[in-house]
Protein backbone atom coordinates (compact mmCIF):
# COMPACT_ATOMS: atom_id res chain seq x y z
CA UNK A 1 0.00 0.00 0.00
CA UNK A 2 1.56 3.43 -0.77
CA UNK A 3 1.91 5.67 1.47
CA UNK A 4 -0.50 8.11 0.55
CA UNK A 5 -3.47 5.44 0.65
CA UNK A 6 -3.85 5.10 -2.97
CA UNK A 7 -4.99 1.72 -4.04
CA UNK A 8 -1.96 -1.10 -5.59
CA UNK A 9 -1.57 -0.33 -9.53
CA UNK A 10 -3.62 2.84 -9.35
CA UNK A 11 -0.70 5.02 -10.18
CA UNK A 12 -0.59 5.45 -14.45
CA UNK A 13 2.10 5.16 -15.67
CA UNK A 14 4.05 8.26 -17.16
CA UNK A 15 3.56 7.78 -21.11
CA UNK A 16 6.68 9.49 -23.19
CA UNK A 17 7.49 11.31 -25.28
CA UNK A 18 5.50 14.98 -24.23
CA UNK A 19 6.64 17.97 -21.77
CA UNK A 20 6.90 15.72 -18.26
CA UNK A 21 4.47 18.70 -16.90
CA UNK A 22 1.85 17.54 -19.01
CA UNK A 23 2.25 13.93 -18.11
CA UNK A 24 2.07 14.37 -14.56
CA UNK A 25 -0.44 16.22 -15.35
CA UNK A 26 -2.71 13.72 -17.19
CA UNK A 27 -1.37 11.19 -14.73
CA UNK A 28 -2.94 13.01 -12.08
CA UNK A 29 -6.37 13.93 -13.33
CA UNK A 30 -6.68 10.52 -14.01
CA UNK A 31 -6.43 9.73 -10.63
CA UNK A 32 -8.70 12.69 -9.53
CA UNK A 33 -11.31 11.22 -12.39
CA UNK A 34 -11.27 7.65 -10.97
CA UNK A 35 -11.55 9.02 -7.62
CA UNK A 36 -8.42 7.18 -6.67
CA UNK A 37 -7.79 10.43 -4.91
CA UNK A 38 -10.76 11.41 -3.79
CA UNK A 39 -12.70 14.36 -3.38
CA UNK A 40 -10.80 16.65 -0.08
CA UNK A 41 -8.07 13.59 -0.20
CA UNK A 42 -4.35 16.34 0.76
CA UNK A 43 -1.77 15.98 -2.48
CA UNK A 44 1.94 16.58 -0.66
CA UNK A 45 4.08 17.25 -3.61
CA UNK A 46 6.73 15.34 -2.49
CA UNK A 47 4.37 12.08 -2.14
CA UNK A 48 3.16 11.99 -5.31
CA UNK A 49 6.74 13.00 -7.13
CA UNK A 50 7.82 9.85 -5.55
CA UNK A 51 4.83 7.58 -7.02
CA UNK A 52 6.11 9.09 -10.28
CA UNK A 53 9.57 9.28 -10.57
CA UNK A 54 9.55 13.00 -10.79
CA UNK A 55 11.00 15.64 -9.36
CA UNK A 56 8.29 18.23 -7.04
CA UNK A 57 8.57 21.11 -9.61
CA UNK A 58 6.37 19.19 -12.40
CA UNK A 59 3.94 17.95 -9.91
CA UNK A 60 3.45 21.87 -8.75
CA UNK A 61 3.28 22.91 -12.55
CA UNK A 62 0.12 20.13 -12.93
CA UNK A 63 -0.93 21.19 -9.58
CA UNK A 64 -1.40 24.53 -11.03
CA UNK A 65 -3.41 24.05 -13.65
CA UNK A 66 -5.24 21.67 -11.70
CA UNK A 67 -6.27 24.26 -9.74
CA UNK A 68 -6.91 26.57 -12.78
CA UNK A 69 -9.39 24.24 -14.44
CA UNK A 70 -11.27 23.51 -10.84
CA UNK A 71 -10.20 19.90 -9.97
CA UNK A 72 -7.68 21.09 -7.41
CA UNK A 73 -8.16 23.45 -4.63
CA UNK A 74 -4.58 25.46 -3.54
CA UNK A 75 -5.38 26.54 -0.32
CA UNK A 76 -2.35 29.01 1.55
CA UNK A 77 -0.68 27.65 4.38
CA UNK A 78 -1.94 24.65 4.16
CA UNK A 79 -1.36 22.83 0.41
CA UNK A 80 -3.14 21.25 -2.51
CA UNK A 81 -6.10 19.40 -1.88
CA UNK A 82 -8.78 17.34 -4.83
CA UNK A 83 -11.56 19.76 -5.07
CA UNK A 84 -14.86 19.09 -3.42
CA UNK A 85 -17.94 19.57 -5.94
CA UNK A 86 -20.83 21.37 -4.51
CA UNK A 87 -23.96 19.53 -5.42
CA UNK A 88 -24.89 23.15 -7.32
CA UNK A 89 -21.78 22.59 -9.46
CA UNK A 90 -22.95 18.45 -10.04
CA UNK A 91 -26.23 20.62 -10.90
CA UNK A 92 -24.82 22.42 -13.61
CA UNK A 93 -22.82 20.01 -15.44
CA UNK A 94 -24.93 17.10 -15.11
CA UNK A 95 -28.01 19.45 -17.28
CA UNK A 96 -25.36 20.56 -19.68
CA UNK A 97 -24.34 16.80 -20.25
CA UNK A 98 -28.06 16.02 -20.83
CA UNK A 99 -28.49 19.05 -23.22
CA UNK A 100 -25.78 17.28 -25.30
CA UNK A 101 -26.45 14.29 -25.06
CA UNK A 102 -30.11 14.20 -25.63
CA UNK A 103 -28.85 15.83 -29.26
CA UNK A 104 -26.53 13.35 -29.63
CA UNK A 105 -28.93 10.93 -29.48
CA UNK A 106 -31.48 12.42 -32.02
CA UNK A 107 -28.76 12.37 -34.58
CA UNK A 108 -27.53 9.41 -34.00
CA UNK A 109 -30.82 7.78 -34.68
CA UNK A 110 -31.18 9.97 -37.69
CA UNK A 111 -27.73 9.14 -39.06
CA UNK A 112 -26.70 5.61 -37.64
CA UNK A 113 -25.98 2.48 -39.64
CA UNK A 114 -25.66 -1.40 -38.84
CA UNK A 115 -22.20 -1.16 -37.98
CA UNK A 116 -23.15 1.55 -35.36
CA UNK A 117 -25.53 -0.12 -33.73
CA UNK A 118 -24.10 -3.41 -33.14
CA UNK A 119 -20.78 -1.60 -31.59
CA UNK A 120 -23.04 -0.07 -29.28
CA UNK A 121 -24.57 -3.68 -28.66
CA UNK A 122 -21.29 -4.94 -28.03
CA UNK A 123 -20.37 -2.14 -25.64
CA UNK A 124 -23.78 -2.17 -23.76
CA UNK A 125 -23.21 -6.38 -22.99
CA UNK A 126 -19.58 -5.84 -22.31
CA UNK A 127 -21.29 -2.60 -19.61
CA UNK A 128 -23.80 -5.71 -18.70
CA UNK A 129 -21.09 -8.02 -17.96
CA UNK A 130 -18.67 -5.30 -16.16
CA UNK A 131 -21.72 -5.00 -13.36
CA UNK A 132 -22.92 -8.75 -12.92
CA UNK A 133 -18.99 -9.15 -11.84
CA UNK A 134 -19.50 -5.67 -9.86
CA UNK A 135 -16.60 -4.15 -11.82
CA UNK A 136 -17.20 -0.43 -10.62
CA UNK A 137 -14.49 1.03 -12.54
CA UNK A 138 -15.26 -1.39 -15.74
CA UNK A 139 -18.79 0.12 -15.81
CA UNK A 140 -17.68 3.49 -15.44
CA UNK A 141 -15.44 3.21 -18.36
CA UNK A 142 -18.02 1.61 -20.84
CA UNK A 143 -20.33 3.67 -19.29
CA UNK A 144 -18.10 6.52 -20.99
CA UNK A 145 -17.26 4.47 -24.28
CA UNK A 146 -21.41 4.08 -24.89
CA UNK A 147 -22.08 7.63 -24.94
CA UNK A 148 -18.84 8.51 -26.45
CA UNK A 149 -19.89 6.40 -29.25
CA UNK A 150 -23.44 7.68 -29.38
CA UNK A 151 -22.02 11.11 -30.06
CA UNK A 152 -19.48 9.47 -32.99
CA UNK A 153 -22.67 8.38 -34.58
CA UNK A 154 -24.37 11.47 -33.96
CA UNK A 155 -21.54 12.59 -36.91
CA UNK A 156 -21.10 16.42 -35.32
CA UNK A 157 -17.84 17.97 -34.47
CA UNK A 158 -18.50 20.65 -32.64
CA UNK A 159 -20.87 18.62 -30.72
CA UNK A 160 -18.42 16.21 -30.07
CA UNK A 161 -15.85 18.49 -28.84
CA UNK A 162 -18.11 20.38 -26.11
CA UNK A 163 -19.23 16.62 -25.34
CA UNK A 164 -15.38 16.01 -24.81
CA UNK A 165 -14.77 18.86 -22.70
CA UNK A 166 -17.27 17.35 -19.85
CA UNK A 167 -16.34 13.77 -20.40
CA UNK A 168 -13.99 13.82 -17.63
CA UNK A 169 -16.45 15.35 -15.39
CA UNK A 170 -19.39 13.39 -15.86
CA UNK A 171 -17.19 10.23 -15.23
CA UNK A 172 -16.24 12.17 -12.17
CA UNK A 173 -19.69 12.45 -11.11
CA UNK A 174 -20.59 9.28 -12.20
CA UNK A 175 -18.21 7.06 -10.76
CA UNK A 176 -19.66 7.19 -7.00
CA UNK A 177 -23.04 6.36 -8.40
CA UNK A 178 -22.54 3.74 -10.88
CA UNK A 179 -23.05 0.90 -8.38
CA UNK A 180 -26.31 2.54 -7.44
CA UNK A 181 -27.41 3.08 -11.00
CA UNK A 182 -26.04 -0.61 -11.57
CA UNK A 183 -28.70 -2.84 -13.99
CA UNK A 184 -30.91 0.06 -14.33
CA UNK A 185 -28.57 2.17 -16.26
CA UNK A 186 -27.61 -0.76 -18.78
CA UNK A 187 -31.24 -1.65 -18.98
CA UNK A 188 -32.15 2.18 -20.01
CA UNK A 189 -28.65 1.75 -22.72
CA UNK A 190 -30.56 -0.88 -24.51
CA UNK A 191 -33.64 0.93 -24.82
CA UNK A 192 -31.66 3.58 -26.10
CA UNK A 193 -30.06 1.60 -28.65
CA UNK A 194 -33.55 0.29 -29.95
CA UNK A 195 -34.85 3.52 -29.78
CA UNK A 196 -31.67 4.57 -32.83
CA UNK A 197 -32.15 1.11 -34.40
CA UNK A 198 -35.66 2.09 -35.18
CA UNK A 199 -34.58 5.55 -36.55
CA UNK A 200 -36.96 7.36 -33.83
CA UNK A 201 -35.55 10.52 -33.34
CA UNK A 202 -37.93 12.08 -30.83
CA UNK A 203 -37.96 9.06 -29.00
CA UNK A 204 -33.80 8.64 -28.25
CA UNK A 205 -34.12 12.01 -27.27
CA UNK A 206 -36.83 11.68 -24.71
CA UNK A 207 -34.97 8.38 -23.31
CA UNK A 208 -31.58 10.13 -23.05
CA UNK A 209 -33.04 12.94 -21.39
CA UNK A 210 -34.83 10.71 -18.84
CA UNK A 211 -31.34 8.08 -19.16
CA UNK A 212 -29.20 11.38 -17.58
CA UNK A 213 -31.81 13.00 -15.59
CA UNK A 214 -31.52 9.27 -13.59
CA UNK A 215 -28.07 9.24 -13.38
CA UNK A 216 -28.48 13.51 -11.92
CA UNK A 217 -30.87 12.22 -9.46
CA UNK A 218 -29.17 9.71 -8.16
CA UNK A 219 -25.94 11.60 -7.71
CA UNK A 220 -28.27 14.43 -5.50
CA UNK A 221 -29.67 11.10 -3.37
CA UNK A 222 -25.84 9.97 -3.00
CA UNK A 223 -24.78 13.29 -2.02
CA UNK A 224 -27.47 13.80 0.23
CA UNK A 225 -27.77 10.35 2.26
Amino acid sequence: MLSTGLPQGAVPKLERPGPLRDRVYEALLELITTRALQPGRHLVESELAGHLGVSRQPVREALQRLNTEGWVDLRPAQGAFVHEPTEEEADQLLTVRTLLEAEAARLAAANANSAGIAALESLCAQGEQAVEADDVDGAVALNARFHAKIMDLAGNAVLAELAAQVDRRVRWYYTPVARRRGHQSWTEHRELIAAIADRDEQRATRLMREHTEHTRRSYHARARS
